[in-house]
This record gives C-alpha cells, structure tokens and sequence, in this order.
C-alpha cells in the first residue's frame, strides 16, 4: 500500500535493497494484522456495564480495580474498538496479544516505485523483496492465549466481550503479582511491579516507563465515554506513591545507555542503521551530518511503519535497506533510535525535507483502520517529540510536525508515488493534546482562516480499498474531513491535476482530504459548509453548527503579489544557481504542475532560506550546504505542504 513505510515491496519514499539475495530474512515478519475482522454487530450495551465489569473482574481476582482500570486506560483507553486487533494484534479493553489471529494471510504491497532519499543526485534501486510466510511471535504478542489458560475463557469471547476481556487482563495482573511473590494487596501502591511486568517489555527501563505511565494516569484520574458508549471513570489518587522496588525482582534484562537521543521519561535503546560503503558511487542508508550546526532541524516527520516491529528491526539493520531516526513499539512504546538526529535518514521521499528533518516510524497500519494504536505508543511518541521539538527549537504544529502524507513530491514526476502514511486513522487531535499543544478556536466566527478540527470519534467519512480495491473500509472514527467541488455531498471531490487521476474515495486517495490541526484560508460560506483555497481551488467542506469539522483561526498567509495571474508553487526549497560554489553541482529549481491564482490565499508555516545539502560521497568531506539569497514560505497547500518564494508573494496578517 502506498501508506506503507516499511512495506515488504517496497518502501515510502524510501530507498530501496540493492542486493536481494542475502535480505529475505530482513523482512521476515513484515505482515500485516489485517485478517481478524470486527465482531459482528451486536447490541449496544448498557452505559454503566463496562465500569461494572472492571469491579466485578477486580473482586474475582483480586486486584485493585484502580488498577485495572489504569492498566487499560494506557492500553486502549478503555475503548474495545469493535473486537478488532490493535497493530500489534492486541483485542479489548486490557489489550491481551493474540497475533496469531490478528496476522494477514496475504502479502501486503506497495508501489515500489520510491525514491527514499528523494534526491536525483543519486540514483535510486528498487528490487522486489519475497516475504516469508510466517514469523515466529514474542510472548508479549501472545498474552490473549495465557489469559484463556488462567480463566477458563474460551479464545474467541476474550476477543470480542469487553467483560471477559477485563476478566483476562486482571487474571493476567494476577498472575504476575503472583510470579513476583508478592500477596494480591488491595493497595494499588503494592502493584507496581505486576504491571511493570504486564506491560510486556523485556527490559527494564521500558516496563518502568509503563508503569509510571499507569500510575501517573492513577494519580490523576480520568473520565470518558469509550467507542461503543460506555461511560467509565477512574477517581484520582494525588498522593499514590508507586512501590518501585518490586521492579528488581522481575528479571528483565537492562538496556545499556550506549547514546540514544532520547528523554530520560522514555525507555529508549540505540539499533544502529548501519553506515557501510559498497561502491564508489553506493552506500549505507542514510547520510553523515553536523545538524543543527550544519543547517536547522525544521520538521519531525511521522511514519506508520507497515510492518510489526521484529521484522522492521531487521529491515533497518541492513545496510543496504532505508533509515529513519527512530521506532516508537505499540505495545509498550518502546522506542529504537537508529540514526543520530546530527545526521540525515532517508525516510521521507524528498531530500530537501529529509535535510531538514528527523523522521520516527510508529509500528502500524493505515490501511487496516480498526488495527487501532495503543495509548502507550501514543504517550511514548508525543514525550520523544516534545523532546526533539525543545532541543531543536521545532514549533509544536501541523506545520512542522508532518504525517509523512503531508511531504510533498520533490518534483512533478515524484507526485503520484508519494506516501500516505500515518493515514486518516491517525489521531492527531489526541497526539497533539499529548504534546500539551491542543489545537483551538484562535479567532472569532468571521475570521478568514479556520483550523481543521473535526470530532475524531464522531467524524467516520466512507473510505474504500482498506483490504479489498473498491469495498468499504470499517467504519471508524477519523482525523480527516473530505472536500468537494460545490456545498453539496453529491458534487463533484476536489482533484488533485499533480496525481493526474480522478478523485476518489479510497483510503490512499489524498487528492480530496484535509487533516486535523491544518489551516487553510476561507474562501466562501454556504449555510453549513466553508469553502478553502486548496490546490489552487475553492474546495467546500461541510461545518454545520453543533458538529463542527473546523474553528475559526488566526495567522498569517500568502497571496500572489498584484500584477501577477498565478505563482508557481514548489516541492522543495533550493537555492537559486548563484548560490552554489565550484564542484558543487546546482539543482534545478523546477515547479511542480500546481499554482496558486490571484486572489488566492494560503496559510504560512515557516519562512526559510533556499538551502541544498550536497553529500553523494560516503565520506563527508566533500558534503556541502548550499544556502542562498532566495527565501521561500512554507504553505499549506493541499494536504501536503509546498513552497512558494517569497518573490512572488505578498505576507498579510489575519487576526481573525
């Protein structure tokens, strides 16, 4: 699939294997969980029997139903999502592992057409790569089985009934309180070490970082209505001081601290992507650096990585395979550092953002929607990303924090194969309250921007093509809003002329879509709907009162400067051909297909100079950054950014 960014034939705008022969193994558990479906429809339960099984679970097993109920808040924040499989094939409230299950039958795919360093310098290769047909599976992918084993519980009902599944993970807590040698105490403090060991990580630093994770979410309570409305809450402990000293007796292995660039709130291990010559002209998968030093850290680029984390692993262990800077795991959010944030990974498909950012690949799926992210992952992602962010001085925004989606084609050719991952299942309204820069109404009702700011759960735009090209994905909750070519559902969707395609509905299909946290400028209104300036369109989107799909915002934006019909708008910033010095050869500054019209305008993100990091050579000597005299701005264009120079634009303000 084209939101891969692992995918087993190829990868997301990465680079791809040069030598076949000896890689097969690498991608030895790139399969996707999409097999296991939701469970059939069923009536929707009372609101209160969900918070009734986590008491009744607690007093059969004997474990502080606070804890239980912390336990499954880090899990699925208590939500069953239907009895489908997590991305790491965990079902239910407790998240209990059955992979087995969860793993597909068919080989995922993808284009395999990429360039992952997005730099025509160098050439790229793309062999095909022959997945395995199974995989052997850890023991914290097998949890679900176990809790059959301790309850009694047939399989297939710790799956699908949130009650038996609460039931599993508390005989699960149970057993490793137990295991540990302590009593099963009724105070949640004396539990530490039992989740710890719930959590599944095999080293200590992960499963501690878990644990804090629950109990910080015990200390401060939580209340929310789950996916299949189920009214749940947690009372808030201030002053529960966790038992740490259960940890010792676990028997996890410690992860040394070999330099992982990591904050000291997350379990973070360094797996080197290694850096290995083969050629005059071909090596490793990524490039030597002195960033920040060198040139500015601006983006952090999200990933979804289209396979399960053993086989990813392996694929970025080999030299000759793609790089990005780290892997967050579902889980337990662990986090793998693999390439320095001082020195550039090939992850993004355009080397202009590969420069210029650090890329981080979470253990995923976007197109199996109800293969869900846990919290975990999400909580471990957003505290390594407020640590990138305040070391490097990157704005907390959809402007500089990126879905690989939002990257644009370096060129016009590149446009058509770029990725769509993390996907519209993504939550960013959720990831973003995470990062403790929620996004809001900033400006008042006839301001003329708006921030796209649908209801996450509620918002279950129609997608095709998850599993099957044509048939309806699940319905699920999304983060992002469909545009039309008129206020009606029945119009035309927006095109997008740089695919060269008609519009579709298909969930890797980003010609007609827009996500939540970006702006954009208001081009009209029509009772319910908005219109926005989007790909050089007015295209509408519906944002009736009571279940709106975006705020009013203030910021600054582009137009065209007077006297000009159009601008051109570009997928790269570079520097004009002045700029560059001998032996350094100058790259074309070429526009792709879009402009943007008179009249128009687009939401700023950043004002940057052209810049070009030059480095074709395996030894950095000869690498060189280019900066120029040019500036450029970058724009919300489409769903991806763009740039446009600073020539060609007039900067206005809009305060709202």
């Amino acid at each position: 699939m084209r939101g891969s960014a692992t995918a087993p034939t190829s990868t997301p705008g990465h680079r791809h294997l040069r030598r076949t022969a000896g890689t097969l193994a690498s991608a030895a558990l790139l399969l996707p969980l999409l097999a296991a479906a939701p469970a059939e429809s069923a009536p929707v339960p009372p609101a209160g029997r969900l918070q009734s099984a986590f008491a009744d679970a607690a007093a059969e097993y004997h474990v502080p139903q606070s804890v239980l109920l912390g336990v499954s808040y880090l899990q699925s924040r208590w939500d069953a999502h239907a009895g489908a499989p997590s991305v790491s094939g965990g079902y239910g409230p407790m998240h209990l592992t059955d992979a087995h299950t969860a793993l597909a039958t068919t080989e995922h795919f993808a284009d395999g057409t990429e360039d992952a360093r997005g730099d025509s310098a160098r050439a790229a290769r793309h062999p095909g790569i022959t997945v395995p047909a199974d995989s052997a599976l850890p023991a914290r992918l097998k949890t679900l089985p176990r809790a059959a084993e301790l309850t009694g519980i047939p399989a297939a009902e710790l799956r699908t009934d949130p009650a038996a599944n609460v039931a599993g993970g508390a005989a699960l807590l149970a057993a490793a309180q137990k295991d540990l040698g302590e009593p099963l105490s009724s105070d949640p403090a004396a539990w530490y070490g039992a989740v710890a060991r719930f959590s599944g990580a095999d080293d200590t630093a992960t499963a501690a970082a878990y644990a804090n994770d629950v109990y910080d979410v015990l200390r401060t309570g939580e209340a929310r209505t789950t996916d299949d409305g189920q009214r749940v809450t947690l009372a808030a402990r201030p002053d529960l001081a966790a038992d740490t000293s259960h940890l010792r007796r676990t028997g996890l292995r410690t992860v040394p601290a070999d330099g992982a660039e990591c904050p000291k709130s997350v379990s973070c291990e360094w797996i080197p992507a290694p850096y290995a010559q083969f050629g005059n002209d071909d090596y490793g998968n990524h490039d030597l650096g002195d960033r920040p030093v060198s040139q500015r850290i601006k983006y952090i680029v999200v990933h979804d990585t289209e396979g399960t984390w053993d086989g990813v692993m392996k694929l970025i262990q080999d030299p000759t395979y793609v790089s990005w800077n780290y892997t967050i795991r579902s889980t337990d959010g662990l986090i793998a550092q693999h390439v320095k944030a001082k020195d550039v990974a090939w992850h993004a498909g355009n080397w202009d953002v590969n420069a210029r950012s650090v890329g981080i690949e979470h253990e995923g799926f976007l197109t199996s929607p109800d293969a869900w992210y846990t919290e975990a992952m999400y909580r471990s992602s957003a505290r390594l990303v407020r640590y990138l962010a305040h070391r490097y001085g990157i704005p907390l925004d959809r402007q500089h924090i990126l879905g690989h989606d939002n990257v644009p084609g370096p060129t016009a050719s590149t446009v058509p194969g770029m990725h769509t991952d993390p996907g519209p299942y993504w939550d960013w309204r959720h990831y973003f309250e995470l990062l403790g820069h929620p996004f809001r109404r900033t400006g008042d009702r006839h301001s003329a921007l708006v921030t796209i700011l649908p209801d996450y759960a509620a918002n279950q735009p129609v997608y095709t093509g998850c599993t099957t090209k044509g048939e309806p994905c699940p319905a699920h909750g999304s983060s992002e809003v469909r545009l039309y070519s008129d206020h009606d559902e029945s119009a035309p969707l927006i095109q997008d002329i740089g695919l060269g395609t008609a519009p579709t509905d298909g969930v890797n299909d980003l010609s007609s879509r827009v996500s939540t946290g970006q702006q954009y400028a208001v081009a009209d209104r029509w009772g319910d709907w908005t219109a926005i300036w989007y790909l050089g369109q007015k295209a509408w989107f519906e944002n009736p009162r009571g279940q709106r799909t975006a705020v009013p915002a203030s910021g600054l934006v582009v137009t065209p400067k007077d006297g000009l019909a159009s601008i051109p708008v570009y997928g790269r910033a570079y520097p004009e051909k002045a700029a560059y010095p001998a032996g350094v050869p100058a790259q074309s500054v070429v526009p792709l297909r879009y402009t943007i019209p008179a009249g128009q305008r687009y939401v700023v993100g950043d004002v940057m100079p052209g810049e070009y990091y030059y480095a074709v050579t395996f030894t950095p000597d000869s690498h060189r950054v280019v900066i120029g005299d040019d500036l450029y701005y970058e724009i919300q264009y489409g769903h991806r950014v763009a740039f446009v120079r600073a020539a060609d634009v007039r900067l206005e303000g809009s305060a709202g």
